[in-house]
């Protein structure tokens, strides 16, 4: 079944100990005031803060690593995330600790499935999360594939960052630069094609980003590989 059928008609079969987290999977989050403040002459923004979804990993700090493909096939992909201090002029902050996790080529996560909203089975599996410590250029470096897409979500990347200590400064997620020539096109969900495809403007998590703090760079191509950098700035 599709996702966005599943959750107009669906969510009763999964019992109400999930209802909860896959309602707060497909609205946005409502409750954090953005930040911002100007350093110099350009707009230090903090990251909007967004929901985990339905499908965050579930025991992340064992999974520190770069290299979080395991066994998925896809186009290669290094992503670069640079964590900012808005405090200290979006300055880079050193010692965070950034998680990172998407879906495969299918559309399908780890950790999650046998359910109508996923009914591939992965529930034992780990690929494409992981966890990096931010270096002196407040940057960490993940060797991944190219997501692709699943009913009712442009592609994306989720992100949660804490401090050294642990404690969590920010749930976010990243969007990707989509029309002529970007990679989402290139990629073309794998051979399915992006009919049916929800784009950043009518996905309700990226549709009111308007400064574009969540959309990233992305170059690169399918011989090659993809390159994508963005910054996230925390309060």
């Amino acid at each position: 079944m599709e996702r966005k059928s599943f959750l107009k008609n669906g969510i009763a079969a999964l019992g109400a100990g999930f209802i909860a987290p896959l309602v707060m999977g497909c609205r946005k989050e409502d409750t954090v005031a953005e930040e911002e403040v100007t350093g110099g002459t350009a707009t230090c923004e903090v990251a909007p803060t967004e929901t985990e979804g339905p499908f965050p990993t579930k025991n992340p700090s064992a999974y520190e690593r770069s290299d979080i493909r395991e066994d998925r096939a896809g186009y290669l992909m290094t992503v670069t995330i640079t964590v900012g201090k808005v405090s200290n002029s979006c300055s880079p902050l050193e010692g965070a600790i950034v998680d990172i996790w998407h879906c495969d080529a299918e559309g399908n996560y780890s950790e999650y499935g046998g359910m109508q909203m996923q009914s591939s089975n992965y529930t034992n599996v780990h690929f494409l999360r992981g966890r990096q410590v931010t270096d002196a250029n407040g940057q960490v470096t993940f060797t991944t594939i190219f997501p692709g897409w699943y009913q009712g979500r442009s592609t994306h990347i989720h992100v949660h960052i804490y401090n050294a200590s642990g404690t969590s400064l920010k749930v976010t997620q990243i969007a990707f630069p989509e029309g002529e020539g970007s990679a989402v096109l290139a990629v073309n969900g794998y051979g399915k094609g992006l009919s049916g495809y929800t784009y950043n403007s009518r996905d309700n998590i990226f549709s009111d980003d308007k400064n574009g703090v969540q959309l990233a760079s992305v170059t690169g191509n399918i011989t090659n590989g993809f390159d994508l950098a963005i910054q996230l700035n925390v309060a």
